[in-house]
């Protein structure tokens, strides 16, 4: 069974009332690229990419408990490799201040904390609703499923299929949400490197736990989403 770490953005779901000093955005740099990772509400996602050269390289994530140094959990998409979704994994852990070792496969890792998923849209959400002539349509994503998780500064969604573990794309950066308005900053682009670069606004707002998520999308159309917590 494969265990390899291989992208940015991880994030990981932390268990309630455990390893809460962990919960948020972590980073490092590497020789030509750069990831994150970011641990939030049972689910981790790790992303490589490069800001300069606009070059998405890969992401990798899925469920994940932490407790007592270790983190387990089930791989749900993978860009680089399908054949480990659905498969187990577990890794020791070490966190003190703003520094995080994380262990995989014998490999020392340290992160350096971003932030501290302390916003009102910090989490992981999946969407389940979208406006279609003037009215929302519920959604019930199955297996094939957009995800996106936020950590207090950045975010990345991701389009994939669980079951097959068929990846369709992600993108990511850093965001703000203050005073209803949402804003994204887009770092990386697995689809589309020309919009790395660009930054969106959006209306935003919690409404009986729901995100709701309205504007105009990259391309310039109106859009009404409906996110919840997965």
């Amino acid at each position: 069974m494969k265990k390899i770490i291989c992208g940015i953005i991880l994030l990981v779901s932390v268990a309630q009332g455990f390893a809460q000093n962990v919960q948020g955005a972590w980073k490092r740099n590497l020789d030509t690229a750069i990831q994150y990772l970011t641990i939030v509400d049972n689910y981790f996602s790790i992303a490589t990419f490069t800001v300069s050269e606009k070059k998405f390289i890969r992401t990798r994530g899925g469920t994940a408990v932490i407790k007592n140094g270790r983190m387990t959990g089930i791989i749900e998409f993978n860009s680089a490799d399908k054949s480990e979704v659905k498969s187990n994994y577990t890794y020791d852990f070490q966190s003190k201040g703003k520094k995080l070792k994380l262990a995989a496969e014998g490999i020392q890792i340290n992160w350096e904390l971003v932030d501290e998923a302390s916003d009102a849209l910090s989490g992981s959400w999946k969407i389940t609703g979208r406006e279609q002539d003037a009215k929302i349509v519920p959604m019930n994503p199955g297996a094939r499923k957009t995800v996106k998780i936020l950590s207090g500064t950045r975010f990345q969604w991701i389009a994939i299929n669980t079951e097959t573990g068929d990846f369709f794309g992600t993108g990511g950066g850093n965001y703000t949400f203050a005073k209803g308005i949402y804003t994204e900053n887009i770092e990386f682009f697995s689809r589309d490197a020309s919009r790395v670069g660009a930054s969106l606004s959006f209306n935003a707002e919690i409404k009986n736990g729901d995100w709701h998520h309205s504007g105009l999308s990259s391309k310039g159309d109106k859009i009404y989403e409906v996110w919840s917590r997965k």
